[in-house]
């Protein structure tokens, strides 16, 4: 038997048991008890571009409400992957979240990499605004709900969308209500500072029924709780802190029965001042050197010659129309999105292992070198879909997308004084020419320039048809047509390649193009085993598309670009996935309890995986077969008047089965940033204190378990092997070995309030209750013989918010 049939039957194996286990439940749980249908309340979710109960969409899915995500806590996507299964979040500081939905992840993207595209697709409404690295941190104030599509969506949503779709589902305009919100929040961070949040919502009809405005504006100020050590040993406080402040607009017209219009803006901006990376080696600090002297960090302590931080300006334009037939509904949906990414970083330690090592001029190694990486993004999409709206047992949607984007990326590595320093030393005659056509400037020891467009075209469509009462069939079909061109320059001493005396005018230049097509089909079965218990099974295709790497820097990167040899690494493939799971929804005891659960089994090809040089530089290449392989389930319980709970939770194995011998992938490696287990519970209790008021507590509790964020990294024993060179006497080397497997951490959040019938709340909680030190992620450079940290959880938190409604 081969092992996609073995790991096919295991899945449906341990489904079925599920699926009769809930069978068996159900008489007792569903007796009727006197309490009325529905307590829990239904969903009401557009996971298929039209309004449906969410225990009757035929697919994996989970949704959070507005209202769920207040009583949990959740501010921002973190928060809220811990009332989701399957859901896994890289938090690597804000506005730096990297998702990943099964499983189907390629590794921790860093920030130079370029080509790099996503495999969860993230929606704000119907507009993408998902980045490989950069996916923004909105807000989630104002918000209907969160809907978490599991497994691809390449029929409806398209690329990027290979693991899963989040959508993001904000309150539009109500054309006959004035109503609005006001929300604010203070807390301190132990270990840290203060942070403070405001919040407003304001929804005025302009002509009843025809007209309507709706405003949303919010300012954050994030505390921060990483400490940096300066290189005269004086210590910067708290350096990872920030603010977030921006706001949406949107104006819905009706003027007919027929026809809706909203036009939206969409602005927010995001400043930090560092970000949350507890050092642990660094090339100018750790209890190895011998020549300068020793010290070790905190784990919330890092070393820094220069100010870090990022800026991140987004703006989206969008309108929607529809227009409803007798029988269909046409829908156009446009959208612009601007968005400028800065991010400056101390590069002192990769400059120092550069120049101090590699090129062995020591007394240079500990210059300051800010590194300044600026990301453009330019995107123009227009959706036009016409979909039935009767009742009939024949549904259907039709449509075609288009995109053109445009991406600019860069990086300046400007080191003031080293050009005089090193034509000093050696007698190199270093001068601006070595950074033209970029810059005159010799001290810019690399400066690159990246421009990228990309053009796709896309024709989809899906059907569902009801064969019988209970059963019900739907097929689904996209094809795609993409275009990239790519043009690089890079310059600058570090491109000089081995001729660092004579260094003139080293430009890298290089224009390639890539382009591909292709279809992706999606079958699904649902069963309805009576009203409150359906079965479901789905074959589905997703894609993620190929791209160009950046071209390795010369001299620097040469000893890596000979243990390639010839390798192709130009181009890599489009990656593709297919989906087939097994699946219930349940509803019992008349409302009280909702239990869901599926099996799935993910067919991986050519999955595009990150691998870090030892030069620091990183290129994608193409494993040519993983698969990951998993359970999800999520059961919500109402089981009196004052007190609910839930509990999600998936267990997931997702590894190699194919590997790359060139870089030494292996079969049966564990695909990185991805724990085989989380789970998370939630329980609240509330009881009336006096009349109109009830006070309530709640407490949320997440464990996730160990993984990597490199791929490579479980190579010798999961560690990272690491030369201590600088700092120490030539005749002295050490080698020590670093452990890379990140630990499995739980976090606790509780919350006590009050709330009022006249719509206000006051709720006091903290965050971390346990003060867990959680490993996010692992920060390196140069192949972490410049640095090797912890990107790092938020302390125990206190804090205060009240809410109000009118």
């Amino acid at each position: 038997m081969s092992n996609f049939h073995r790991y096919l039957t295991s899945s449906v194996s341990v489904a079925a048991v599920v699926i009769a286990g809930g069978l068996c439940v159900s008489p007792s749980l569903a007796a009727d008890n006197g309490v009325a249908d529905d307590i829990i309340g239904e969903i009401l979710v557009t996971a298929r571009k039209r309004t449906e109960s969410l225990q009757d969409v035929p697919i994996s899915i989970g949704a959070v409400t507005g209202e769920q995500a207040r009583n949990f806590g959740a501010d921002n996507i973190v928060d809220l992957s811990r009332n989701v299964a399957g859901l896994t979040i890289a938090d690597l500081g804000p506005g730096q979240s990297q998702v990943a939905i099964r499983g189907v992840s390629s590794g921790q993207v860093v920030r130079d990499e370029s080509s790099r595209k996503e495999t969860v697709s993230v929606y704000l409404d119907e507009s993408a605004v998902s980045v490989a690295l950069f996916t923004p941190d909105l807000d989630l104030f104002d918000t209907n709900r969160i809907e978490v599509l599991r497994g691809p969506q390449g029929t409806l949503f398209g690329s990027g969308s290979l693991g899963g779709t989040i959508r993001y589902i904000t309150n539009m305009p109500n054309l006959n209500e004035f109503e609005g919100a006001v929300e604010g929040s203070i807390s301190t961070i132990e270990h840290g500072s203060e942070s403070f949040a405001l919040r407003g919502a304001v929804n005025a009809p302009l002509v009843e029924g025809k007209a309507a405005v709706r405003a949303v504006g919010y300012y954050n100020d994030y505390g921060g709780f990483v400490d940096a050590i300066d290189h005269d040993g004086s210590i910067d406080k708290n350096v990872n802190s920030g603010e977030k402040y921006g706001g949406r607009l949107a104006v819905t017209f009706a003027p007919s029965e027929n026809l809706t219009v909203t036009p939206r803006v969409v602005y927010q901006r995001l400043e930090t001042d560092g970000y949350p990376r507890g050092d642990v080696i660094n090339l100018f600090l750790n209890p190895y050197t011998t020549t300068r002297p020793a010290g070790t960090f905190g784990s919330l302590q890092q070393f820094r010659q220069t100010p870090e931080g990022l800026t991140d300006d987004f703006l989206l334009i969008d309108g929607k129309i529809d227009y409803e037939f007798d029988g269909a509904t046409l829908t156009s949906v446009t959208s612009y999105t601007d968005r400028e990414v800065d991010v400056m970083r101390d590069s002192a330690q990769l400059t120092g292992q550069i120049t101090g090592v590699l090129i062995g001029v020591p007394t240079l190694a500990t210059m300051d070198a800010p590194l300044l990486d600026e990301t453009t993004l330019e995107v123009f999409t227009q959706e036009i879909r016409l979909a039935s709206n009767g009742d009939g047992p024949l549904q259907w949607l039709v449509g075609g997308y288009y995109i053109d984007q445009n991406k600019t990326y860069g990086q300046t590595l400007d080191v003031p004084g080293f050009a005089e320093a090193f034509n000093d030393l050696t007698g190199a005659g270093l001068t601006g020419a070595a950074s033209n056509p970029l810059s005159n400037n010799p001290d810019n020891l690399f400066i690159s320039d990246f421009d990228i467009d990309m053009r796709q075209y896309a024709l989809f469509g899906e059907a569902s048809y009801d064969i019988t009462e209970a059963l019900t069939a739907t097929v689904g079909l996209r094809w795609y047509d993409f275009k990239e061109e790519r043009t690089a320059i890079i310059a600058g001493f570090f491109n000089c390649g081995n001729d660092l005396v004579n260094c003139s005018t080293p430009v890298n230049l290089r224009d390639r193009t890539t382009s591909d097509k292709g279809v992706n089909p999606r079958f699904i079965l649902s069963y309805d085993v009576n009203e409150d218990f359906t079965v479901n099974a789905q074959a589905a295709k997703g894609f993620r598309l190929g791209g160009i790497n950046d071209p390795l820097i010369e001299g620097i990167c040469d000893a890596d670009q000979a243990a390639l040899g010839d390798a192709d690494i130009e181009r890599f493939k489009s990656e593709s996935v297919w989906n087939y799971e097994i699946g219930f929804k349940s509803s019992m005891a008349n409302g009280k309890v909702v239990f869901n659960a599926s099996a799935y089994y993910v067919d991986i090809k050519d999955l595009q995986v990150s691998v870090r040089l030892p030069c620091s530089s990183t290129i994608i290449l193409s494993v040519p077969k993983a698969r990951s392989i998993g359970l999800e389930a999520e059961l919500f319980a109402k089981p009196t008047e004052n007190f609910d709970f839930s509990i999600v939770a998936n267990y997931n194995d997702a590894e190699v089965r194919k590997g790359v011998s060139l870089v030494d992938i292996r079969k049966g490696d564990q695909l990185p940033t991805s724990p085989k287990f989380q789970i998370s519970g939630n329980a609240t209790y509330s009881q009336p204190v006096s009349n109109g008021l009830d006070g309530f507590i709640s407490f949320t509790v997440q464990y996730v378990g160990s993984s990597y964020s490199f791929l490579l990294d479980q190579r010798n024993d999961s560690t990272l092997p690491i030369n201590i060179r600088f700092g120490r006497d030539p005749n002295d080397p050490l080698a020590i070995n670093f452990p890379t497997k990140l630990d499995s951490y739980t976090i606790g959040n509780v919350r006590v309030g009050v709330k009022s019938v006249d719509r206000w709340e006051v709720v006091l909680y903290a965050n971390n209750i346990w003060d867990e030190r959680a490993q996010l992620a692992l920060d390196r450079e140069r192949g972490g013989e410049g640095r090797v940290a912890y990107l790092r959880n938020q302390p125990r938190t206190f804090g205060l918010s009240a809410r109000t409604e009118f």
